[in-house]
């Protein structure tokens, strides 16, 4: 990292319920291939990544760690800092835990903050921005990204430029910020010129940050600093004190800053940008077929317009239809007209209010060594089919209430059956009897694909004592 280098931050604490079944608190949108064969995140490194750029800083929920290491990896980001939230407290906290770590460094850093779930089609656009920005941000301005609306919207804050600024020509001081307007005010604030969409990007070096946040929200900055000196190392992870950080507001740097500070500014830029908040936005951000649709997956369509067609693996016809959203995946479908996506949220939480698991967690479930996924449940038995990847290890468990039984489908398992070593191959299983003291990896080069079937009283995640895990779980 040199002193000129810009640092990306990135906020990975969303959960994107508005694009549930396939969004959900387990595996976020941010974790998903929506606009390219990238995942969001993914392509969010990719953007600040290369010559002019530090590695990133992450912060991202606990739950999410190995998800997003493992995401980054695959896409090629190297050495990131990921900082874990023990809670969600809002973007305040999590730029100030940023900015902080860039302080001990070097406070005089430029910070390139943006959410993890955004998409935007106009890369060279979006660095000709970014360079003024910075520049901005060197003479003590917090700078945010102005979208230049092509329609009113009432999904987005909108910002109104004030003077230009004469040491940087482009950029703008911020007149005012207005938040989601209604629609009759949307249609005005579109049309007359000098305002914008908030992206909700920022650029500030890690001196101003501090020093706005320490004047308009000095509890947050307090309760950060207390989190980050009694954090600790874990793996490639920085934990923040869960007790400390817990004490911080939540509450939204736009609110706890950039609404009062006296050093807002704004660059104007059109960059194809979309917050993708929805099915409808994920609809207008994506190319369509000559009919205006947009279909993703095994999709036969017959007569069908301006629709958004998506199936994770099931085979989904449509006849007929007309602005629809049509989502299929293996355990949830959703179906509505393109105008009431702002309401799949309602559907989440009455969901959540019943209790019911699909509001927030996916068949398949990831964990650092792989992931699993349930294939069969029914009366005291349940089959999962599980992938390791190369050199993955399960933790050293017992179960009190089921016995399984391990067969192996692909790769190479080494399995430790109480005081017994086996290693399994293709087309070989071992039985462990409920009680049994085991545990399994995969010594091989390729991913080791296993059918595990379980049988017994209780089949709940929750029964797993552990005795002893590679990833610091308990």
């Amino acid at each position: 990292m040199t002193d000129t280098d810009i640092v990306p931050v990135i906020l990975s604490g969303g959960t994107g319920s508005r694009l549930w079944p396939l969004s959900r608190e387990t595996n976020p949108k941010q974790f998903w291939p929506l606009v390219t064969e990238r995942t969001m995140v993914q392509e969010t490194a990719h953007r600040a990544s290369g010559p002019g750029f530090a590695p990133p800083i992450v912060v991202v929920g606990e739950v999410h760690r190995f998800l997003v290491a493992e995401q980054l990896r695959e896409a090629g980001i190297r050495n990131p800092t990921i900082a874990l939230e023990p809670q969600a407290r809002n973007s305040a906290p999590a730029i100030a835990t940023a900015a902080l770590l860039v302080a001990e460094k070097n406070s005089d850093a430029v910070l390139w903050i943006m959410a993890a779930d955004a998409a935007i089609q106009d890369h060279a656009a979006l660095h000709k921005a970014l360079g003024l920005a910075a520049a901005a941000a060197r003479t003590g301005r917090i700078v945010t990204f102005g979208m230049k609306p092509d329609r009113a919207h009432t999904g987005f804050g909108y910002i109104e430029m004030g003077a230009g600024i004469d040491e940087v020509p482009g950029v703008h001081e911020v007149a005012r910020f207005t938040e989601k307007p209604d629609a009759a005010t949307a249609a005005k604030l579109a049309a007359d010129g000098r305002h914008l969409w908030n992206s909700g990007m920022f650029v500030a070096t890690a001196a101003t940050l501090l020093q706005e946040l320490t004047h308009y929200a000095p509890e947050v900055v307090a309760a950060v600093r207390q989190a980050i000196a009694t954090s600790r190392r874990d793996l490639d992870f920085i934990r923040l004190g869960e007790e400390a950080f817990g004490t911080a507001p939540s509450i939204s740097i736009d609110y706890a800053v950039m609404e009062r500070t006296r050093h807002a500014a704004v660059v104007p830029a059109d960059l194809g940008w979309s917050d993708v908040g929805s099915w409808d936005a994920l609809w207008e951000a994506l190319p369509k077929d000559a009919h205006g649709n947009v279909l993703h997956g095994p999709v036969e369509a017959l007569d069908t317009e301006n629709c958004l067609v998506r199936s994770e693996g099931m085979l989904t016809a449509t006849i007929g239809l007309k602005d629809v959203v049509l989502v299929v995946t293996d355990d949830a479908v959703l179906a509505m007209p393109r105008d009431r996506a702002q309401d799949v949220k309602k559907i989440v939480e009455g969901l959540r209010a019943k209790g019911n698991k699909l509001a927030t967690e996916h068949r398949r479930m990831y964990r650092p060594w792989g992931h699993y996924e349930g294939m069969i449940q029914g009366n005291r038995f349940q089959v999962k089919q599980i992938v390791v990847k190369p050199g993955g290890k399960l933790s050293l468990q017992k179960h009190h209430h089921r016995a399984e039984h391990w067969v192996v489908v692909s790769g190479t398992a080494r399995v430790q059956r109480d005081d017994e070593s086996i290693l399994l191959s293709e087309n070989q299983s071992v039985y462990l009897p409920l009680g049994c003291t085991h545990r399994m990896e995969n010594p091989g080069m390729i991913p080791l694909v296993l059918i595990e079937v379980q049988v017994g009283s209780y089949l709940g995640e929750d029964d797993i004592v552990r005795f002893e895990d590679t990833y610091g779980r308990s």
